[in-house]
């Protein structure tokens, strides 16, 4: 039954005649109506913040396509992650840039205990005890040759890299993540993390999943950030999901679920908006976008040149995610919104 007749027949009036005095634009007139019937919010409690961090003391490398975005050396991240939380940034995405001398075919420097993330981990706890420390445990920033797993006859093996990052996630709750957010996209990793996690009782270490993580062109940037750009032979489509693919991602969502998965991702996240959809619909479960580099850098490229107003069109992307039904968001530019909702 149409909803739009039902009016109709308990008047006998039609609906011609009864929308004809309707104005929708009477409740757009003013500021104080436009904030009375707001269907969706953006606030400070929404975003997570990436950030990028090396070895060294005092050190600061800007990231040439993501203007404003930073390679840190821990002394300096655990500053941001003070000044993160004086803006009321719930937590924070560690991610590493590792020298290559560090780097090998099986990733082996990400089980280290003193790798400058688990050290960057234990600074920013123990310096702001409040904020959340989320860890990826994937392989890409320790391979040799930039994939998100280990590379046998040139091949991802999903079951030998599966075991490493379940052992990586390991080290970094033991570090003091909070979060593990492996994004790999290898078979099992979900259930393999949650077992090794709970029988090394991190039974309250959460698991964000990178259910739905797209090979996608809008990584380009983040490759720089993290040192695989130069590395990476071929793509990564054995492992990440086709991005012409809506029914496949729901069924890795279900999946991740069902090996103990507390969150849910998407990655990319703007030409995502249906998927972040989809699964807050079919499972209601706490979901997350990732606004990547690519997306960052566009905005920021198209502000630079005048061609978009920069700070309208952050908000406005941001908010896309809540509409589209998104808990929280990863993005670079979680302190300019931070600041921007704080004043």
């Amino acid at each position: 039954m149409n909803r739009h007749t039902l009016p109709g027949k308990a008047t006998g009036r039609s609906v011609d005649e009864i929308t004809q005095g309707r104005r929708l634009r009477r409740m757009r007139k003013a500021d104080w109506s436009r904030r009375l019937v707001q269907e969706n919010r953006l606030t400070v409690d929404d975003l997570i913040w990436p950030i990028f961090v090396i070895d060294g003391e005092n050190r600061r490398e800007e990231i040439a396509a993501m203007p404003g975005v930073y390679r840190m050396s821990i002394d300096l991240a655990v500053r941001e992650a003070e000044r993160a939380a004086g803006l009321g940034i719930p937590a924070l995405a560690t991610f590493p840039n590792v020298d290559l001398s560090l780097r090998d075919q099986t990733g082996s420097h990400i089980l280290d205990a003193d790798n400058v993330i688990n050290r960057a981990t234990r600074a920013i706890k123990a310096a702001v005890p409040q904020i959340g420390v989320i860890t990826d445990a994937a392989l890409d920033p320790f391979t040799s040759h930039g994939h998100d797993g280990i590379l046998r006859d040139g091949i991802i093996v999903n079951d030998e890299t599966v075991d490493q990052v379940a052992a990586a996630a390991v080290v970094q709750a033991r570090n003091g993540a909070d979060i593990i957010a492996p994004s790999d996209m290898m078979d099992g990793r979900i259930g393999a993390i949650r077992e090794a996690l709970d029988a090394n009782g991190f039974q309250d270490v959460a698991i964000m999943s990178y259910a739905t993580k797209f090979a996608s062109a809008f990584y380009g940037p983040y490759r720089e950030a993290v040192g695989t750009a130069g590395l990476l032979k071929g793509d990564k489509k054995t492992y990440y999901i086709d991005h012409a693919n809506s029914d496949e991602a729901v069924r890795e969502a279900e999946q991740d679920l069902a090996e103990g998965a507390d969150m849910l991702m998407v990655k990319p996240g703007l030409p995502y908006l249906d998927i972040i959809r989809r699964l807050k619909d079919e499972f209601a479960m706490p979901t997350f976008a990732y606004q990547v580099s690519g997306e960052y850098a566009m905005i920021r490229a198209a502000a630079a040149n005048g061609w978009i107003d920069g700070e309208r069109a952050m908000l406005e992307s941001l908010l896309a995610f809540k509409r589209a039904g998104c808990d929280g968001i990863l993005t670079y530019f979680a302190p300019d919104v931070a600041r921007l909702l704080k004043s």
